[in-house]
């Protein structure tokens, strides 16, 4: 009996620490990026216990077809969770990775700089000129990976408030 209580005792306290995510993540998303969370977390929880564990991601991987991970691997990607991941841990973790991305207005404050007639668009190869040669540097291979992403208009220059909606809130586009 003294064991079968340490054991739930043990659950408990799992239980408490993955519950201990911050209770503003909820706030952080929009309620139709919070379901997507839902679905993806739902899709890593392959034993369907409400905790990713290393067999889930093990799992999850190999039905992405990579199927020899090393275990230093998933230990660091669970480690992050700093405890049981539970969805409001896994959704904790998200919002922390993307929490340097710069708000909507901000982006397109920047983007504003390039388009000084206002139309919402800018020329791409120009704006190609400047991520070659400026600042953070893109390699010719990170711009047309990026030039893959874009919204572009039938002339070929970037369409910047689509792109800006993309950076923040993800591509809405079904696959």
């Amino acid at each position: 009996m003294a064991s079968r209580k340490a054991g739930t005792r043990g659950k408990a306290a799992a239980t408490k620490q993955a519950h201990r995510g911050s209770s503003n993540v909820f706030s952080m998303f929009e309620q139709a990026q919070i379901q997507e969370f839902k679905e993806a977390f739902s899709c890593i929880d392959q034993n369907r216990d409400g905790i990713i564990c290393k067999s889930d991601l093990r799992e999850t991987y190999s039905q992405l077809g990579k199927v020899s991970v090393p275990e230093e691997e998933l230990d660091a990607m669970l480690q992050e969770g700093k405890g049981p991941i539970n969805f409001t841990v896994f959704l904790t973790l998200f919002g922390e990775k993307l929490n340097g991305t710069d708000p909507e207005e901000a982006i397109l404050s920047a983007f504003r700089i390039f388009d000084p007639s206002g139309q919402g668009v800018v020329n791409k190869d120009e704006f190609k000129q400047l991520l070659l040669t400026q600042a953070d540097k893109f390699s010719p291979a990170e711009v047309e990976q990026l030039f893959a992403l874009t919204p572009m208009d039938l002339a070929g220059n970037i369409d910047y408030k689509s792109l800006c909606y993309i950076i923040t809130h993800g591509d809405e586009k079904e696959e």
